[in-house]
């Protein structure tokens, strides 16, 4: 028999994820927090042996053992545990035996913790603040910078016409064009830096009819060689959000792994449900997570600390502000981005919670 959601209910609420299984190492009772890092659901796991569901270290199954039979507890740093889907994790990892009398036919807690949890938190919390700050030292920039622009754009085309009677003007226009272009091009430059502090227009949106968006315009961009695969949770609940915003957030990252693979490649969408996740120093009871996955070149590892910065860019012509706006518009929605980047596989993952902004 299973554990019941209400003989360990206050483990639910806990960030650490928590298993406990039986004598048969099978998985009796598995929180929130444990589904959001094995990547699986309590449902499909409950009553498997723990090996099925994940590969434990050497040093990870010897505690478990001795806590078996020697019934000894255990406390391990840096210690590794493979995924199902393949992926590494490396946790802080504690054993404890339990009393017959806590839980029946269950003998052994184990709390599961990554590392960085505490360092990736302070890390984010340093970052926000930086990025805050080039943000509103960009925008006054582009302030400052657009009134002298529009003047010399003006210039330009006075120019131009005083110069209309002369026998070389069209050579002369060829310049003053320059000018003018140019001027057009910074503009727009200067607005797309303004354009993210707009207010958000919140409604109800289904997170993927704009994937499906996004999917489209991006297979309509880039036609011959890029395959964008789906791979979504169709049980996901609609939430309150910028329908606008949530798009171009998500093409942006999208537009930006397809011009890093020269647009042959593949984009995988992803969808799946979080539960009991902290998104900006809040606790939230249910979110969802949304993965852009490519199999391009990566990220230069020189940019990845500063890609979200404004004008960072490790493509030659880029602008460096795609990431920018889609990190703000994320965040107008108090969920997080982040990303995971090496050759042959970069993971943009975007959190939001799933209640009113």
């Amino acid at each position: 028999m299973n554990v019941t959601h209400a003989n360990f209910a206050g483990l639910d609420l806990l960030a650490s994820a928590v298993l406990l299984i039986d004598d048969g190492q099978n998985i009796r009772y598995l929180n929130p927090a444990g589904e959001n890092l094995l990547a699986v659901s309590s449902r499909a796991v409950l009553g498997r042996r723990l090996g099925e569901v994940c590969k434990c270290s050497s040093t990870l199954q010897s505690a478990i053992d001795n806590g078996l039979h020697n019934n000894w507890g255990y406390t391990g740093q840096n210690i590794a545990l493979g995924r199902a889907d393949g992926e590494m994790l490396h946790l802080n990892c504690t054993v404890t035996p339990l009393r017959p009398d806590i839980a029946a036919g269950m003998r052994l807690l184990l709390e599961l913790q990554p590392i960085d949890h505490h360092l990736a938190a302070t890390r984010e919390e340093r970052l926000l603040e930086q990025q805050q700050a080039n943000r509103e030292l960009i925008r006054n920039l582009a302030h400052e910078i657009k009134n002298p622009l529009g003047g010399i754009r003006g210039a330009a085309q006075l120019l131009e016409h005083e110069l209309a009677g002369l026998s070389n003007a069209p050579s002369l226009k060829e310049y003053t064009q320059v000018i003018i272009k140019e001027a057009d091009r910074l503009q727009d430059l200067m607005q797309r830096l303004l354009t993210p502090h707009r207010a958000m227009l919140p409604a109800t949106v289904n997170i993927h009819e704009i994937l499906e968006r996004v999917r489209s315009l991006l297979t309509a961009e880039f036609s011959e060689g890029l395959h964008v695969q789906r791979d979504y949770d169709t049980s996901l609940p609609e939430l309150v959000g910028d329908r606008e915003q949530l798009i171009q957030a998500v093409l942006n990252i999208g537009r930006n792994a397809a011009q890093a693979m020269a647009g042959q490649g593949e984009i995988i969408l992803r969808t799946r449900a979080l539960r009991q996740v902290t998104l900006a120093k809040k606790r939230y009871r249910l979110a969802m997570e949304i993965k852009v996955i490519d199999n391009g070149p990566g990220i230069p590892e020189v940019i990845r600390e500063r890609m979200f910065y404004p004008l960072v860019s490790g493509r030659e012509g880029g602008n460096g502000l795609g990431l920018t706006i889609a990190q703000n518009f994320i965040q107008h929605h108090h969920g997080s981005i982040d990303c995971q980047s090496r050759p042959g596989q970069t993971v943009f993952t975007l959190r939001l919670p799933v209640e009113p902004v």
